[in-house]
């Protein structure tokens, strides 16, 4: 499934992510971004066929159209600059080394579960988000 869009993968059973979803899809103005949960059929095959291991990347993936990928925090800070407006601010951070600001975001990831929750099932999106789901 290859599209024009930005597909943002997430853990579709981390309150974190889905909350994560819901401030991107209500950020983005400009249409960018697609979803689908990393434990979806599609979330596998793009994952698969970038040869990215869930059992090690397993928050968010942001894919952008070809082969290119981003995980962790630079999918994170992608994802904000991306916005456009003061969100390009976030470009500073992404100056940040990889294994320091990767630290952080695994700290985080770590503990998404105890700290926000977990579903038992994935997001599904409203009859209005339907659109922004692969």
């Amino acid at each position: 499934m290859e599209t024009d869009k930005k597909i943002i993968l997430f853990d579709g059973h981390c309150n974190l992510c889905n909350g994560a979803v819901n401030f991107i899809i209500d950020r983005d103005k400009k249409d960018l971004f697609r979803f689908a949960s990393l434990q979806s059929d599609i979330g596998e095959e793009l994952t698969n066929s970038r040869g990215i291991d869930t059992s090690k990347i397993d928050s968010i993936i942001l894919i952008e159209p070809g082969k290119a990928y981003y995980i962790k925090a630079a999918a994170a800070l992608r994802i904000g600059t991306l916005f456009g407006g003061l969100w390009k601010v976030l470009w500073l951070f992404e100056q940040i080394p990889s294994p320091i600001s990767n630290a952080v975001y695994d700290l985080i990831a770590k503990y998404r579960y105890s700290w926000f929750g977990r579903k038992e099932h994935c997001r599904l999106p409203s009859p209005e988000e339907a659109k922004k789901f692969l």
